[in-house]
């Protein structure tokens, strides 16, 4: 008679042709779930309704080319009100199913590997992971963000509950923690490659991993409790509702199920590996394994198989064969292994194992608590895993250890012969080229034979962070210096002339911006509405302040110490001068001459400590039609362009890369700058976020007049991962900025983003930005902070 609490199989479903990748419950009906395999098919299976077990195959799903790796179930909305499912292949593609056709509705490319993980969030998004070593964000049919940062292939992937926050987990060992596209914490303590997460509720979640080890972990990156009684990879993990409890599978053969933070029932399977698993709404555990059958097992009563079908289960586990190179069942001496004798003592745990000598066979048992038995889970057959109890015939050859490696998410493990004597580097890079693989998995190859043979090798391991192949050291960008502040000029100390000083912007004469007085922006937008002056913002803001005479005179000073292969003569000096004064007044009839331009570009390139009066100059001529058609025309663009960025780098001068930040903003005032900059908005963006941490209310605002500005040159056009860009941008900035024009300045070009664009608010909405904002709302000084927040939470509505 079972004890209470304790599963037993409800059915086995052999639906499927080969190994039975990934699982997921559906929506759609009640008590379905979905299953994925490496045949290439998706099915979809229910209840039977005149029986209390079984289910019945209800749909099956083709579109994949190759293995079918993983399966997820994205909620139902007003135009499917079933859902949908995504399911990630071997052939680098996604397929989004409904429940009425067989084939794909959408097919999403963009991974350049297996697409081995998906997670399905809120409003429709879904986040993808592959052994590209990317995950990306995907709306729809658009990928809006890629997240860049593993080193290795991403197995792993889920979306929290807190809007915004994402989880991968990688082959380099680590977890990242995501927000609006950017890697906000990185969590080490596995071993080995992570294998998979699971949520536990908004600030927590566990981890498994091929180091056999289960990890809870809190999202603010502590590791509160690691499990242990796996004794191969761990697969796959799934969450009872109650959030303590979880089940796990894995390639020791066993279905693992934990309450109270204990392993209390082993369930082994006759196959080797058991890829997945997931819970039905009644508390069913379901569990897919690498030989193509589904099996359903369950704590009630009713629901447990026929005397007949639970017989022919035990049967079956009792026929199996164990390898025990595998380590399932540890070191095997069979000498020193009792007799059957053995089983007639009561096992002390569920799960417990022991092995008996029968003549010259060894026999596995596993103690049932439920059915207080030991039961028969297989035959033992080879040797011992230790190279001291004899040579493993593999191909023809006898070798010290043949390991099964699953390194292809997507496909069949594959063997690996090793003798001690060989070098386990060489190894490794041969067994990677035999069998047409990456070479980015030869550390984990190598230091896998390592970890497997006790270190009894003759070659030598290459320390962690050296190439294998050259044994040089990688380069880590990042390292320079922490940066200097800035806000007295650095040289003189407080007085004449003061970088990014005084009002920030003025607005263009007998045209006052209709909502900051002029005082923040320059623009030629009338007022667009009696509701909503803010957004969208379509027309370029830019920096317009100026005192060319403290400007001109520090450029004289500066100039006077300057090297002497960098210093201007007078004639050069005298055309900076002429060009300062045409381009502070853009109504002068003289118009800059090329003799001009070229001595205010190459000047720009004055060391970095002069520079900055020369950025000055730069950052208002390049509003002169002239100069931004010399300066960001298609042959000369490119390189300007990197020459800002160049100097908005981290460890550069705070004064230079606020100037830097403005001189692009305004570039977006003439169309060869504008069309400039929105094609090189990808790099512009991401090297100006880095720039998020500079403790400067100058940077912040230039850096929010810049997403403003992209926000505006996207606003009705269809380049989503663009607007994805600059939610995230936006995002990221927000959480450093205490300006509140900064702030301002920012909520109009989250406005400007989502305004007219249902599924720009369908990320903004994902990515957690109305929980960001909501704070501003409330602010009165000044007042325009809380109407323009108040306006984009209406629009996001």
């Amino acid at each position: 008679m079972a004890s209470p609490n304790t599963y037993r199989l409800s059915c086995s479903i052999p639906g499927h042709e080969m190994d039975v990748r990934g699982l997921a419950t559906g929506f759609f009906p009640d008590g379905a779930f979905v299953s994925v395999s490496r045949d290439r098919t998706g099915r979809v299976w229910v209840p039977i309704s005149s029986s209390n077990r079984g289910f019945t195959e209800m749909h099956c799903m083709n579109g994949h080319t190759n293995f079918v790796s993983c399966v997820c179930i994205i909620a139902p909305n007003d135009t499917y009100p079933r859902g949908l499912i995504a399911t990630g292949g071997n052939d680098n593609n996604i397929c989004v199913f409904s429940l009425d056709r067989p084939d794909p509705l959408f097919i999403l490319k963009g991974h350049k590997n297996t697409v081995c993980t998906l997670s399905a969030g809120k409003f429709g998004t879904l986040l993808s992971g592959s052994w590209d070593t990317t995950a990306k964000v995907w709306l729809n049919d658009k990928c809006m963000m890629t997240l860049q940062g593993h080193t290795a292939a991403v197995w792993a992937a889920v979306i929290l509950p807190e809007q915004g926050l994402m989880l991968t987990g990688s082959a380099d060992k680590t977890i990242k923690l995501w927000k609006a596209g950017r890697c906000e914490k990185t969590f080490t303590g596995h071993e080995d490659c992570v294998r998979g997460l699971a949520v536990i509720n908004e600030s927590e979640f566990f981890s498994c991993s091929n180091d056999a080890s289960i990890r809870r972990w809190l999202v603010t990156g502590e590791c509160v409790q690691v499990y242990y009684g796996h004794t191969n990879y761990i697969y796959s993990l799934a969450v009872f509702p109650n959030g303590e409890d979880f089940v796990s599978t894995g390639e020791d053969r066993t279905v693992r199920i934990w309450k109270r933070g204990e392993c209390a029932q082993t369930i082994r399977l006759p196959a080797q590996s058991v890829w997945c698993c997931c819970l039905l709404s009644n508390g069913d555990i379901v569990v897919g394994a690498s030989d193509g059958i589904i099996r359903v097992f369950t704590e009630t009563d009713e629901r447990v198989a026929s005397a007949e079908d639970l017989q022919a289960f035990e049967d079956e586990l009792s026929k199996a064969t164990i390898d025990p190179k595998t380590g399932d069942l540890g070191d095997i001496k069979m000498e020193d292994l009792p007799g059957r004798e053995h089983l007639d003592e009561p096992g002390t745990r569920d799960g417990q194992t022991r092995l008996i000598k029968d003549g010259q066979k060894v026999e596995a048992y596993q103690w049932s608590v439920s059915e207080g038995r030991w039961m028969k889970i297989g035959d033992v057959v080879g040797g011992s895993s230790k190279a001291s109890s004899g040579r493993v015939m593999y191909e023809g050859k006898e070798y010290d250890f043949v390991f099964t490696i699953d390194v292809n998410e997507g496909g069949p493990s594959m063997k690996l012969p090793y003798n001690v004597t060989d070098d386990p580097w060489l190894t490794a890079h041969n067994f990677l080229q035999k069998n047409d693989l990456s070479p980015m998995f030869l550390d984990q190859v190598a230091n896998f034979i390592i970890e497997n043979t006790k270190g009894h090798t003759l070659g030598t391991a290459q320390p962690m962070g050296v190439d294998p192949f050259t044994g040089s050291g990688r380069y880590i960008p990042g390292s320079s210096d922490s940066l200097t502040g800035f806000g007295a000029d650095p040289f003189t100390g407080s007085g004449r002339y003061i970088p990014g000083s005084g009002p920030s912007v003025t607005g263009p004469t007998g045209v006052a911006d209709p909502f900051t007085g002029g005082s923040a922006y320059s623009s030629a937008a009338l007022q667009q509405s009696s509701s909503n002056i803010y957004f969208p913002k379509t027309d370029a803001v830019t920096f317009e302040q100026a005192n060319s005479t403290q400007i001109l005179a520090k450029l004289k000073e500066l100039n006077g110490g300057a090297p002497d292969d960098k210093k201007l003569p007078e004639d050069a000096v005298g055309k900076l001068e002429k060009l300062l004064l045409n381009v502070c007044d853009l109504k002068s009839s003289d118009t800059p001459t090329q003799d001009e331009i070229s001595i205010l570009w190459k000047t720009s390139h004055w060391p970095e400590d002069i520079v900055f009066p020369v950025l000055d100059i730069l950052r208002l001529a390049v509003r002169h039609p002239v100069v931004n058609q010399s300066l960001c025309s298609e042959t000369e663009g490119v390189q300007f362009c990197n020459h800002m960025l160049s100097l908005m780098a981290p460890q550069g001068r705070p004064a230079n890369q606020m100037l830097a930040l403005r001189t692009l903003c305004n570039c977006f005032s003439g169309p060869l700058g504008r069309n400039l900059l929105m094609s090189q908005r990808e790099t512009v963006m991401s090297r100006a976020t880095e720039l998020k941490g500079v403790c400067n209310k100058n940077i912040h605002i230039a850096l929010a007049t810049l997403v403003l500005n992209y926000a505006g040159g996207l606003h009705g056009q269809a380049d989503l991962e663009g607007k994805a860009q600059c939610l995230s941008m936006v995002s990221t900035i927000l959480e450093g900025a205490l300006d509140k024009e900064a702030v301002f300045r920012l909520l109009v070009a989250l406005g400007t983003t989502v305004s007219g664009d249902p599924t720009a608010k369908d990320l903004a909405q994902s990515l957690g930005v109305k929980s960001q904002i909501a704070k501003y709302s409330s602010v009165s000084d000044p007042a325009k902070v809380g109407e323009c927040c108040r306006l984009v939470l209406n629009e996001l509505q």
